[in-house]
């Protein structure tokens, strides 16, 4: 098992594009993709827990409600969410898309992402839809991954092969997710790609359980977005046999690896991030508590501010786990902070311990930052992945619209 190059064209049987249409005003951003599986695919998602939805998430939770999807479109730019015409726009689209194609319109997974509440024109979609069928064959993930940006900066994409009982299988994805991040889902689309033979059931049921490790812990600034999704398509023209109880753990693998990277890229693109964190936590009680004072931590804007100072305010760090009402003994706890530059311990079974400020200074000056927290009591333990707060995201969210 291990990474390779191709984002969602990793996996055999896809086509993907991306072009301008004209929603988004300036002409040099791509803002409609397509990502096409030659077969009818088993389709999983999972969706915000918000409860304002964007149009396109109900349309799409209506389309693969029988487990099957054939193509994804999504425009950036404009959410589609609290508009008028919104579910107007999204099954239009659909049927535009579906007529070209020559497939049904309830095997299209629709998406979008950018400001709520903007009116929204069906023209841009008429003239776009022609323009990514055409760039098919000559179309790459990275098209399709600079379509469905924001205000990120960095592409997301990953790419893993892993084996099946002798046969090569693949997953790639992309994401789009730099700000509004705190899944239960965030502004986070991520669309995934596989060539692994799997039933939709099956699917459903492993991404269901892999979002709880992976973009359920992911904050970059406590907003739960209307317009959160995360799919996947299976073709299974890599030709393995269908994965069973045998195999699962297989292919859990290789999803995990993709879906985690992913995670960590929309973590350190978070909105004006100069740092990533990451908060390992372990000896908690249960994995729900490991996973609720993980999400804790990763969330505390006080320490984020903390991290974007270099200041190793650990105190932040109980403080955000003490407000989880969590049956923990406080005064078991151990922190330390971590980076490339080392390990400083900040505080024992509760207490401080006398540490150098000047080493704290040079550890929490890296770009990847790790909190470290023990909490003594159990066997469980929690990944959560965030960023520092800074100037910059304040900035930014003052004047998004224009």
């Amino acid at each position: 098992m291990e990474f390779i190059n191709g984002g969602v064209l990793a996996a055999k049987g896809f086509k993907a594009s991306g072009v301008h249409c004209g929603i988004r005003k300036n002409k040099d951003k791509k803002d409609i993709a397509l990502i096409y599986s030659e077969t009818k695919c088993s389709a999983a998602a999972t969706y915000t827990k918000n409860l304002v939805k964007g149009a396109p998430l109900v349309v799409t939770k209506n389309h693969i409600a029988d487990g099957y999807a054939q193509a994804i479109i999504c425009n950036s730019g404009n959410a589609n969410t609290c508009n008028v015409n919104g579910m107007d726009i999204a099954n239009e689209t659909c049927k535009l898309l579906a007529d070209q194609l020559n497939i049904k319109e309830d095997d299209i997974v629709i998406a979008s992402t950018g400001v709520i509440g903007q009116e929204m024109d069906i023209e841009p979609f008429k003239r776009g839809i022609p323009m990514l069928i055409s760039e098919l064959n000559n179309g790459t993930s990275q098209d399709a991954n600079l379509a469905i940006m924001t205000t990120d900066t960095v592409e997301k994409t990953v790419a893993v092969k892993f084996d099946v009982n002798g046969v090569e299988c693949h997953i790639g994805g992309i994401a789009k997710g730099s700000g509004m991040i705190n899944p239960n889902m965030a502004t986070m689309l991520v669309f995934v790609t596989t060539d692994c033979k799997i039933s939709p059931k099956l699917l459903q049921k492993v991404l269901s359980e892999d979002i709880l490790d992976t973009f359920n812990m992911v904050s970059v600034d406590g907003d739960t977005s209307t317009n959160d999704m995360v799919t996947v398509l299976a073709n299974g023209l890599a030709g393995n046999k269908e994965i069973d109880e045998a195999t699962l753990p297989i292919f859990k693998e290789a999803l995990n690896m993709a879906t985690k990277t992913l995670c960590k890229k929309i973590a350190a693109d978070g909105e004006g991030a100069t740092r990533s964190l990451t908060c390992c936590l372990s000896g908690a009680k249960t994995k729900d508590q490991a996973r609720k004072i993980a999400k804790s931590v990763i969330s505390s804007n006080l320490l984020k501010c903390a991290i974007f100072g270099s200041d190793a305010n650990w105190g932040r760090v109980l403080c955000a786990i003490g407000y989880t009402l969590e049956d923990i003994d406080v005064l078991k706890i151990d922190v330390a902070f971590r980076s490339a530059k080392g390990v400083i311990p900040v505080c024992k079974n509760g207490l401080g311990v006398p540490f150098s400020e000047e080493k704290a200074k040079e550890v929490l000056l890296e770009k990847d930052i790790f909190i470290d927290v023990n909490l003594n009591s159990g066997n469980y333990d929690a990944e959560a992945f965030g960023c520092d707060l800074t100037y910059e995201y304040v900035k930014i969210n003052g004047d998004y619209r224009s």
